[in-house]
């Protein structure tokens, strides 16, 4: 029987992105830090108030980051579930194939999802884990 509990922030990893800054702005960098090799990128906006996802993957791993707005994703391993506030384009939360996820989008937000694979409809897994409490 599995516990399931609220994780802390360590459990779901979320990497600092080297950011940058002068009078001019700021520039955040994505350079060689991910874990795997890049083959898919595409952004979701446009979904205030909206819940998107609900799957996990076989194979897919994937980043994600909040360019804009605020977004909060659901994480549930089978095991640890938290959910993660993405609000700064400067923090890139890793999702495995087996993290089940959601993302629910604040007013204006713009989420930038970064692939290991491109998109195969059979790589998804639909069904949340069952727990038993």
């Amino acid at each position: 029987m599995s516990k399931r509990f609220k994780s802390n922030q360590f459990y779901f990893p979320i990497l600092q992105l080297p950011t940058f800054q002068d009078e001019r702005g700021l520039l955040t960098v994505l350079d060689d830090i991910l874990p795997f090799e890049i083959k898919r990128t595409y952004w979701i906006y446009g979904a205030d108030g909206q819940v998107r996802g609900g799957h996990r993957h076989h194979k897919t791993r994937q980043a994600l980051i909040a360019i804009s707005g605020v977004v909060v994703v659901h994480m549930d391993d089978g095991l640890v579930c938290d959910d993660i506030q993405l609000d700064s384009p400067s923090r890139c939360l890793l999702v495995e194939p087996k993290d089940w996820h959601t993302m629910s989008f604040g007013v204006n937000s713009v989420l930038l999802v970064i692939s290991s694979e491109h998109y195969n409809r059979s790589d998804y897994i639909d069904e949340r884990y069952s727990h038993h409490d």
